[in-house]
């Protein structure tokens, strides 16, 4: 799993001329699942987003999470994420999860971001998306399965 996480002022995805979400501040994360994920690593995912302490606080400082400035999260699936490009011009998409199984894990994990109170609103897996970013910042991270000490 590869999650590509950016603090924004707000955020939205069109898929072709119709607008079908949109938030305020928040994170757009854009996120990949890989042939080796674990159903495990959603839940831990989910609350490792939830407590990332990345918003300013009064004094300016990285002190607050999105839980507590009310924030919303864009979550939109992207199986790019787990390509190579190690060989070659073209990238290899060999080490991305198989559709069915990557669009059950998108599902999931919306979930269980929504159980833990965060309004998270979604693109549309395997649709050709435009999405717009106004990162507040810039403040962008990555995170893996490694990060949740897996």
């Amino acid at each position: 799993m590869i999650v590509v996480i950016q603090r924004v002022l707000r955020g939205s995805v069109k898929i072709g001329d119709k607008k079908i979400s949109e938030i305020g501040k928040g994170y757009v994360i854009l996120i990949g699942f890989c042939k080796e994920d674990k159903e495990e690593y959603l839940e831990k995912m989910a609350n490792k987003i939830k407590n990332l302490r990345v918003f300013e606080d009064e004094e300016g400082k990285m002190n607050k999470s999105i839980h507590e400035v009310n924030g919303e999260i864009l979550l939109i699936p992207n199986f790019t994420l787990c390509s190579s490009l190690k060989k070659g011009r073209r990238p290899s998409f060999d080490k991305a999860m198989e559709v069915e199984k990557a669009k059950e894990f998108f599902e999931l994990f919306t979930g269980y971001l929504r159980n833990i109170g965060i309004n998270v609103k979604t693109g549309i897996f395997g649709a050709k998306m435009e999405v717009e970013i106004i990162n507040d910042g810039p403040v962008t991270f990555i995170l893996n399965h490694e990060d949740l000490g897996f």
